[in-house]
């Protein structure tokens, strides 16, 4: 199995990755609460679009297997003016979520609550196309990314609204940092991280 970094994707590679971002998280609870229902494939969609294009591949890392059928997209510590990342990308998602924008400011403040404070690496999404399920391709992007926190001295973060997926990200070394519920009846989410270091 080959691992691509993903800002080497032809135009074709990357849109079988938004592809699979949009069916790999058509039931996610934590889209389904902060998208609005209507046209919600569109908005899921256009989402998981925004975040690899103005994440992912403009300033941090992506990597893909089998053409695009797994990703993972994360950002590092040595993000360039993460201000200037994060700001229109916050504002292109609120017009996203819809009438839901409100839902998903609220659950974003939470949520910030629990990020840590410290430079980390931040696992922000895995997705596997779920045709191509329990063949190992969801590690597999992972682990780059893994090894690259690893090498730099970082540690790793991420959260899921999953219970299920607390389970396999504590088979990679991963601990539950806050467990918490997310406002207007939101799913419970996990706070997750590897390999804090002893004087952090």
């Amino acid at each position: 199995m080959t691992v691509l970094d993903g800002k080497k994707l032809s135009p074709l590679q990357t849109e079988r990755v938004i592809e699979t971002l949009t069916s790999a998280f058509d039931e996610y609870s934590l889209m389904r609460h902060f998208l609005a229902e209507d046209d919600y494939l569109n908005r899921l969609r256009s989402f998981q679009e925004a975040f690899l294009r103005d994440v992912g591949l403009a300033a941090g890392h992506v990597w893909t297997a089998e053409d695009g059928a797994a990703v993972s997209i994360w950002t590092a510590p040595d993000i360039e003016d993460a201000a200037a990342v994060f700001a229109p990308f916050a504002a292109k998602l609120a017009a996203i979520a819809g009438s839901s924008a409100e839902i998903m400011q609220a659950s974003e403040a939470v949520m910030a609550k629990e990020r840590p404070q410290f430079p980390c690496w931040f696992l922000g999404a895995v997705a596997v196309d779920p045709a191509s399920q329990g063949r190992g391709l969801g590690r597999a992007v992972i682990e780059p990314g893994l090894e690259m926190a690893e090498k730099q001295g970082y540690p790793v973060f991420l959260e899921t609204s999953d219970e299920a997926n607390v389970r396999i990200y504590e088979r990679l070394g991963f601990e539950v940092k806050a467990a918490y519920p997310l406002p207007f009846n939101g799913p419970e989410t996990y706070a997750m991280i590897k390999g804090v270091r002893n004087e952090l």
